[in-house]
């Protein structure tokens, strides 16, 4: 090799600027302290130039962002996701900048597997181009961070409860998989509500190469007994999913399970889902759940109707699968019955109807899965004073067609 070449190999594999920053950071993660989160992120702003750093949490409640404590991160007050820039950015999946008599503060969504966990906000005299593939990449980071740390310290649980939580609704909360998923082919968003006292209601997703596999479960009573049946049912739902058994065995394993662990009128409600997502045919087994409701162009245009069995725990005869097949771009919305049967003021049940008119007015073109859901537990919780007597959770599914080359 001549010592032309050499130069130039060495000069290629010199770290620039921007993975010294990031290979800093990496580097440091590993064994960080959960305590070092805030820290590290704020340092490594700083050599960027920049100030005034914030980590913004999303509360149980997914109204509010709230700044996590750590030294050299930004105090402040919580920020509605609804009416602030750091909102935008945390609904849209975008970064938003907007400018300052003294600089740019720019927020970025901490983005993990298609969910956003909260947003990096920090403040910029000026920004560049290279200023915003450096920052987008230390938001990944940052998130990915985030979502390790978690895992071995209740900091950040801290920080987004914003209210206080039952025990039931802290049993739920960390039974659940991530509030959202997007991917090339699929999007998945849930909400519970209220979301500090959940109790009976609970999901579960995951995605086994093609197939999506989706179970939405409502446990009969309040507190902590519907919680430790919701717990049962899902560990059962979750230990039959992963031996590949098909939708009629895994009832058929939490039905047991439900009548092995309980007195015989206790039951759970179930609705289990298998999608693949590069045909978009979806199968469905109902165990006593409301009939989901399939939204294609952004209006309902029928209910998921079919054979159903009974709930979960009272031995039903094997179930008979249910099949169609959909669209690109088709939604399906899974709810609990305290979505619909819930009254307003001691007036009439809320009902399906209204749910429909909801959905027509949130569900556009320019909304993602965990925008809509959102909103639509949002303004139907407003619609009853923000009380229930009753667990109201929903679940929205969209295939987004099958995979394009590079994809998979």
């Amino acid at each position: 090799m001549t010592a032309g070449r050499h130069t130039h190999r060495e000069a290629e594999r010199a770290e620039s600027f921007g993975e010294a920053l990031l290979g800093g950071f990496l580097d440091r993660a590993h064994e960080l302290h959960p305590d070092q989160v805030g820290p590290l992120v704020a340092a490594t702003v700083v050599r960027l130039g920049g100030r005034d750093t914030q980590l913004l949490l999303q509360d149980y409640g997914q109204r509010t962002l709230i700044p996590h404590p750590g030294g050299g991160l930004a105090n402040g007050a919580p920020l509605p996701i609804e009416r602030s820039e750091a909102g935008r950015c945390f609904l849209t999946s975008r970064p938003v900048e907007v400018a300052l008599p003294d600089g740019v503060r720019v927020y970025l969504p901490l983005l993990d597997g298609g969910a956003t966990a909260g947003v990096l906000a920090l403040t910029l005299d000026r920004v560049t181009d290279d200023d915003r593939r450096v920052l987008r990449r230390l938001a990944a980071l940052v998130a990915g961070l985030v979502r390790t740390k978690d895992g071995y310290t209740d900091q950040f649980f801290r920080t987004r409860r914003s209210e206080p939580m039952s025990v039931a609704a802290e049993i739920q909360w960390a039974l659940l998989p991530p509030l959202a998923m997007t991917m090339p082919q699929v999007a998945v968003a849930g909400v519970l509500e209220p979301a500090y006292d959940v109790a009976g209601d609970s999901f579960d997703y995951t995605l086994n190469g093609p197939f999506l596999h989706l179970a939405m479960i409502d446990a009969m009573g309040h507190g902590l007994d519907a919680a430790t049946m919701a717990t049962v049912a899902i560990g059962a739902y979750r230990h039959a999913r992963r031996t590949s058994v098909e939708l009629e065995k895994i009832y058929r394993f939490m039905d047991e399970a439900i009548a092995e662990q309980f007195a015989p009128d206790h039951f759970v409600t179930a609705q289990m889902m298998q999608l693949d997502t590069d045909t978009g045919r979806l199968q469905w087994v109902n165990a006593g759940h409301p009939a989901p409701l399939l939204i294609r162009d952004h209006h309902v245009i029928g209910r998921l109707e079919g054979p159903t069995t009974l709930p979960v725990g009272f031995g039903g005869a094997q179930p008979e699968v249910n099949e169609r097949g959909l669209e690109p771009g088709d939604r399906i919305l899974c709810f609990s019955d305290g979505l619909v049967e819930e009254h307003a003021n001691g007036q009439k049940e809320f009902g399906e109807e209204q749910l429909i008119t909801w959905i027509h007015r949130l569900d556009r073109a320019e909304r993602g899965v965990r925008e809509v859901a959102r909103d639509l537990s949002h303004t139907l919780m407003q619609a009853r004073d923000d009380t229930t007597t009753d667990d109201a959770t929903l679940v929205l599914l969209e295939w987004r067609g099958p995979a394009l080359d590079g994809e998979k």
